[in-house]
């Protein structure tokens, strides 16, 4: 199914539910006055009729991503809080049938006086007031929660310090910063000012070496005009190296088909590093010298498990690095680590990832973190160690679908290199 038929069947679905929690709010308010109920009626069906039309807008139309970005919030946080609040409405449903099917139809009836004639009808099943009062107020939880995600998360920049222990790390590299960041997702941003100022936090600690790992935009290579400036600060002395997220490569908007506009996006993407000053390392790997000593720093392409693409190829990565005694692995996905990497790249001392996002919700402190999105991936946020090897999973700087962040902040890395 194409993208335009598959938006008409979720707006005529959402269209559908709409008037299901329409009819009932009205009918638990049944004392409203007839002309509360008429504007209660306009505004409900003018700002979802607006909001599906704003949708197709934002999707289809060449809109400042400021005024899409707004779009899509409105419509996520209204589709979260209607879902929110639908098993309210189903258990009362659930109720009045349960109640139909129980008590009979004919013991539930109302005398009406029609002329001189007693008529006996069946009365309906109302619905209760209170199980849609609290579906109400429940839906209020997350609104207030994810709105305030919005407000005060989405920019909200920790620097998270760590020291990364490397046994066979020369003594010119100890004592090294590098830093990482990573799924900038520029088509998502909505506030430059914000956006330079995590730049100006991460340039304040002064990292001697820089790593990006993946998801520069969200589809397009257009999405950074407004950023590439912005991010073209991020300058180190021993260089910022970057690889490619499975964002990057434009296959959830152009398809995973090979096309002219989808090949010119990405070599757009690919040239979007270079101006910015970021050696992007497409399946392959660089020497940092210092004095007399060298450690390899080897970047491949997205390399997903399930449905993520497999375009890295470690063994074009790893060609001639064999001399060197340290071999830092930038790789999006950080499923490639135990899927590849520590079956097959002993040599690999330390991969560094993103991709999780962390899902942009859940706890995070110094001693303990949960998201949901630990049950989807074993390694998803902070420092790993198996055997010799480590993996370290930064959960991104940008955001996704949800514009904002609760309790998984963007984080901003800075190592400190240690031999021991």
């Amino acid at each position: 199914m194409g993208r335009l038929p598959l938006l008409i069947l979720l707006s005529v679905f959402l269209l559908a539910f709409d008037y299901y929690c329409f009819r009932a709010i009205l009918s638990v308010f049944k004392n409203w006055k007839p002309n509360t109920k008429k504007w209660f009626a306009v505004l409900w069906w003018g700002y979802t009729l607006l909001l599906v039309i704003g949708v197709f807008t934002a999707i289809y139309a060449n809109l400042f991503l400021s005024l899409r970005s707004v779009i899509l919030v409105a419509f996520f946080l209204t589709v979260t809080c209607k879902i929110v609040m639908l098993p309210f409405l189903l258990i009362d449903d659930l109720r009045r049938l349960f109640i139909l099917l129980t008590t009979g139809r004919k013991k539930q009836v109302l005398t009406k006086v029609s002329g001189n004639q007693q008529v006996q009808t069946a009365a309906p099943i109302s619905r209760s007031a209170f199980i849609i009062k609290a579906g109400l107020i429940t839906a209020a939880v997350p609104l207030t929660s994810l709105s305030w995600g919005i407000a005060s998360g989405a920019y909200d920049y920790r620097v998270k310090r760590r020291t990364l222990v490397l046994p066979n790390l020369p003594a010119a590299f100890e004592g090294i910063k590098l830093g990482q960041i990573t799924d900038v997702h520029s088509g998502s941003f909505y506030n430059q000012k914000a956006v330079l100022g995590g730049i100006e936090m991460l340039l304040g600690e002064k990292p001697d070496l820089i790593f990006f790992t993946g998801d520069l935009v969200n589809n397009l290579a257009n999405e950074m005009r407004d950023y590439q400036d912005i991010f073209a600060k991020v300058k180190a002395p021993l260089g910022v190296y970057s690889v490619l997220g499975n964002h990057d490569y434009g296959d959830y908007y152009f398809g995973g088909e090979s096309s002219p506009a989808k090949v010119k996006n990405l070599q757009d993407l690919i040239s979007t590093h270079k101006r910015m000053g970021w050696d992007l390392l497409i399946n392959e790997n660089r020497r940092i010298k210092i004095g007399n000593e060298e450690i390899g720093i080897l970047g491949i392409e997205n390399w997903g498990m399930g449905r993520f693409p497999k375009y890295g190829k470690m063994e074009e990565a790893v060609k001639n690095t064999d001399d060197l005694p340290v071999k830092l692995l930038l790789s999006h996905d950080p499923s490639h680590w135990r899927g590849e990497v520590l079956e097959k790249y002993p040599q690999i001392d330390a991969m560094f990832s993103g991709h999780t996002h962390g899902m942009q919700f859940g706890v995070r402190t110094e001693n303990f973190q949960w998201s949901p999105v630990q049950y989807i991936y074993k390694e998803w946020a902070g420092l790993y160690t198996e055997q010799n090897q480590q993996l370290y999973i930064n959960v991104g700087y940008g955001f996704l679908g949800y514009p904002g962040r609760v309790g998984i902040l963007p984080e901003i890395t800075i190592f400190e290199l240690k031999r021991a």
